[in-house]
């Protein structure tokens, strides 16, 4: 069901460094870092296994308190029909479906924001 979560944090570098430390001995480590250039907003740090980020940090623009939560979905089609719900539910958009090359080429996602104001996506990682 989960694909991934975030959460914003205030000194995106010491809490980089933190994660860094603080997940090795769970056999966890950083495996992605996003630029604030390729986002548009703020850097990204992804920490996970075998190369799969399952735990972002984002820079304090990215909303101090705000959550971000990724659903998996099966396929390009639902990530489309999870927009569309979404908004219809009183969601708002925070990045309609398409690819997001700078993840990596199949990324496909869509992002809405919830009424508590969380950062909701759901993602297909497989090819269209």
């Amino acid at each position: 069901m989960l694909d991934h979560i975030g959460i914003g944090v205030t000194d995106y570098e010491r809490s980089k460094s933190f994660y860094t430390r603080a997940l090795a001995p769970l056999g966890a480590g950083l495996v992605m870092e996003v630029s604030a250039e390729e986002t548009g907003n703020q850097a990204h740090a992804g920490f996970g296994h075998e190369g799969k980020p399952s735990f972002w940090i984002s820079g304090a623009d990215a909303g101090v308190g705000r959550a971000h939560c990724a659903f998996v979905a099966p396929d390009r089609a639902a990530v489309d029909a999870f927009y569309a719900a979404a908004l219809a539910a009183g969601g708002r958009d925070n990045g309609p479906p398409g690819i997001r090359a700078h993840y990596h080429p199949n990324y496909y996602g869509a992002f809405v924001t919830d009424p508590d104001g969380h950062n909701i996506e759901a993602v297909c990682h497989m090819p269209a």
